[in-house]
């Protein structure tokens, strides 16, 4: 392309790790321990793109209902990944800033605080931004916002946004999804209504740097009118 246009955000539905797995004869585990290690390499290539601000959703508000010991699986490769010296020592040269946004209810004590460890120790860099979600739902999010509006007695738009559990996550410029699933399931609805669609048919393990290549080619096609 001889001139670009990029997102300056995008988000990620990383869909198909349990399939993957399943057309692999792999386990569960090993699924989910692929799908980490390929986010690790696409927020690479969001970072060598100029792309700054990028959002994940790692877990949903739904997924606490699959079977315990897949979810504990996935608790734990996180744990393991938060913890990985190679894994921060990446997050640091690239000075990206870690966030998460999470639900306490489903999500694990231990998990939460070593995950609030890394927003910490990245607090102070602004080049670059990453913005995790765990236990998230965007249904739970407009509630969570609702509520307290009620308890502050306070009702206006900008107090809406304000109170988002997602409050940091600036309107999306452009949402990847993977597997072939052409649907949202409630990702982000307020920071989604203007946001370009890109859906996938690979499963997110077999997603490549050509692949997101692609869809940058793609997001750069389209006229963006924001309604008007």
């Amino acid at each position: 392309m001889a001139s670009r246009h990029l997102p300056k955000t995008l988000a990620l539905i990383p869909d198909g790790n349990r399939r993957w797995a399943e057309q692999n004869k792999l386990s569960v585990f090993k699924g989910y321990n692929h799908g980490v290690g390929k986010f690790i390499d696409f927020s690479e290539w969001c970072v060598n793109e100029g792309i700054r601000n990028i959002t994940v959703w790692a877990f949903s508000s739904e997924n606490i209902n699959r079977p315990k010991r897949e979810v504990n699986a996935l608790f734990h490769i996180y744990e393991r990944a938060a913890k990985d010296k190679k894994l921060m020592e990446k997050i640091h040269n690239n000075r990206m800033k870690i966030n998460i946004i999470s639900n306490p209810a489903v999500i694990p004590k231990k998990l939460i605080s070593i995950l609030s460890r890394i927003e910490e120790e990245t607090a102070h860099y602004n080049e670059n931004v990453t913005n995790i979600l765990l236990g998230y739902g965007g249904r739970a999010d407009i509630e969570f916002a609702i509520e307290k509006m009620k308890r502050l007695r306070k009702f206006s738009v900008a107090e809406f946004s304000n109170n988002l559990m997602s409050k940091t996550i600036p309107n999306i410029d452009l949402i990847i999804r993977t597997s072939g699933e052409m649907r949202l399931s409630g990702f982000m609805p307020w920071q989604s209504a203007y946001s370009e669609l890109y859906f996938s048919d690979k499963f997110w393990p077999d997603f490549t740097k050509k692949d997101f290549s692609l869809a940058l080619e793609e997001y750069n096609r389209r006229e963006r009118r924001f309604g008007r």
